[in-house]
């Protein structure tokens, strides 16, 4: 617990470490996991420490209650006199999304179950998005008068566009088959199988090394927006850089003697 003027503070975000995954649970189901300043702060020390532990190869971002998370607590959104723009939740989502889009450590959203606004900027800004079918998903912005402004930046780069104008616009509610068929999940499926389903994402990702999984998301995301001129003469030189790195001489070297890498853990082998 933290402590506040003496008194305990409970967290509301917990994180376990076992086998090289770290799980970080959003904890404050009585108001559905919603963005609070305090769940914030407390999300983003447990990043900085899973992202600092060399023990942690894979983060997973889960929730606890029937709701992942239901977007930005509107009652520390609302601003006072004199304070005409100024909103706390706002203030503080930046850098939780930078964070997760930019770890090197690749992110697994293990989605509990229902996700609203701002809960589904997590959810893109992660590198996968694992729900149960009977989740649903709505960006419900317009229909309080304000925008998906700031989880459009994760968003926008996982939406079909044509996905993103019709639910940002109409803020209508979808389920988890639409989620999955516009690309804000990597997968859809039953609750019973939720578990299995994050432990198979999570065990290919171990099996990984650590630097060519960082730079491997990094291909994902900047490639596409290379010339292909471009592109084929910078892959090239790291394609060389990689053969020849330590680490991928490690990888060859396991692979030609039938020996896991060095960067499995024992449980993998």
């Amino acid at each position: 617990m933290n402590t506040d003027a003496g008194w305990p503070v409970e967290r509301l975000v917990h994180k376990e470490v076992s086998g090289g995954v770290a799980t970080i649970t959003l904890d404050s189901p009585r108001n559905r996991n919603a963005l609070s300043v305090r769940l914030l702060g407390d999300l983003e020390d447990r990043l900085n420490q899973a992202l600092a532990d060399e023990e942690v190869r894979v983060i997973v971002l889960t929730g606890t209650g029937p709701v992942f998370c239901a977007g930005a607590d509107l009652k520390e959104q609302r601003t006072e006199p004199g304070r005409a723009h100024e909103a706390p939740v706002t203030a503080s989502f930046p850098e939780i999304m930078s964070l997760i889009w930019e770890s090197p450590k690749p992110v697994v959203c293990r989605l509990n179950g229902t996700a609203r606004a701002g809960g589904l900027g997590l959810v893109a800004a992660c590198d996968f998005a694992i729900a149960p079918d009977t989740a649903s998903f709505a960006f419900t912005e317009v229909r309080l008068g304000v925008v998906p402004a700031m989880i459009s930046v994760t968003v926008l780069r996982r939406l079909d566009p044509r996905a993103a104008a019709e639910y940002f616009l109409t803020g209508e509610t979808f389920d988890a088959a639409r989620a999955q068929e516009i690309g804000l999940l990597t997968r859809a499926v039953p609750e019973d199988r939720l578990d299995e389903t994050v432990a198979h994402y999570t065990g290919m990702l171990l099996r990984g090394g650590p630097e060519a999984l960082a730079i491997t998301k990094q291909l994902v995301r900047g490639v596409p927006a290379l010339s292909f001129e471009e592109g084929t003469r910078r892959m090239a030189e790291l394609s060389a850089q990689r053969f020849t790195s330590a680490e991928g001489q490690e990888g060859i070297a396991a692979f030609m003697q039938k020996r896991a890498p060095s960067w499995v853990p024992a449980e993998q082998d």
